[in-house]
């Protein structure tokens, strides 16, 4: 069992891709309103070595020696990849290990305005950073930052990656209706993206619940009518999760383990990490199909969300 790797999970990007978890659970610059893995525990830009890189890679090698190669090795996990000071170093180990396998980063994007990070950040195949709003008032409403970051030199962090990157830049926007879904927002959107000039952008939406009560996901609908007032060539909305049961890396046994898990008693994510021993993304990529085949249900209670067998 691996403490610091994860997976291969189930990914709609990335097939089957092994996570890297860099942080602890979650420390992040942001406190997102539809965040999965929960509320942020300490808000920071610090950048520290929160893993230990001899940790990180020890698993690295042990995983490679023992496992089949991925599709994707993915920076990811249980908050802000970037704020780990020695990805650049995690990342030129695997390439030196690994110059087949493609490497992800996931990141929030924020700490892109470090021209440390962004020469960090070079060597990845493909940054899918997010952004999910260009006004300052929508970014504070549903991104919650730490007080020192703002829109414009987060939206600047982008544009400036992308001047050096030569790799691929995958840009995902979150919607969630009635905070960043009016005209206007959606307008300041598309003038970032002319900016930021990503190769896709790839148009979200909540899966479950999020750590806000009463946001709820955009329709297929909603979200086509985006990308229809945007008309922008590079825009795609992401498949759907049941999708994942598809990819190879899509194990039986582990929707198996979650739903006996629940139908002996009504569990939150954490008790589900805690009780099967997975990381926190794991049980995210499954949850998110077994909700969308009406296999469990949720209810949100006063230690959070609760997830059940659907009668």
């Amino acid at each position: 069992m691996y403490k610091y790797l994860f997976g291969p999970v189930p990914s709609r990007r990335l097939g089957m891709s092994l996570g890297v978890d860099l942080v602890p659970k979650k420390v992040c610059s942001l406190n997102c309103v539809y965040c999965e893995v929960g509320r942020t525990t300490k808000l920071i830009t610090e950048r520290k070595e929160y893993i230990l890189y001899d940790k990180v890679t020890e698993e690295l090698d042990h995983y490679f020696h023992y496992n089949p190669d991925p599709d994707y090795i993915t920076f990811s996990g249980s908050g802000e990849p970037t704020l780990n000071l020695r990805i650049g170093e995690v990342l030129d180990f695997i390439k030196e290990k690994k110059p087949g396998i493609p490497v992800a980063v996931l990141t929030n994007g924020t700490l892109l305005s470090d021209s440390q990070v962004r020469s960090e950040l070079l060597k990845a195949d493909v940054v899918l950073p997010s952004l999910d709003a260009a006004t300052e008032s929508s970014f504070q409403k549903i991104n919650r930052p730490l007080c020192s970051l703002h829109i414009e030199q987060y939206i600047q962090g982008l544009v400036d990656f992308r001047k050096v990157y030569k790799g691929k830049i995958w840009l995902e926007v979150l919607i969630i209706p009635d905070y960043n879904d009016s005209r206007t927002e959606l307008t300041a959107l598309k003038q970032a993206f002319v900016k930021i000039k990503p190769d896709s952008i790839q148009l979200n939406t909540l899966d479950r619940p999020g750590v806000v009560p009463g946001i709820r996901a955009a329709t297929r609908t909603e979200l086509q009518e985006i990308v229809n007032f945007w008309k922008l060539e590079n825009v795609e909305i992401i498949a759907a999760p049941p999708q994942r049961k598809n990819l190879q890396s899509y194990r039986q046994d582990v929707e198996s383990a979650i739903l006996g898990t629940i139908a002996r008693r009504p569990c939150t994510l954490d008790d589900l990490v805690k009780i099967l021993g997975m990381h926190i993304n794991e049980v995210n990529k499954y949850l998110d199909v077994l909700e969308h085949e009406n296999k469990i249900t949720h209810i949100t209670e006063n230690r959070g969300v609760f997830y059940n067998i659907s009668k």
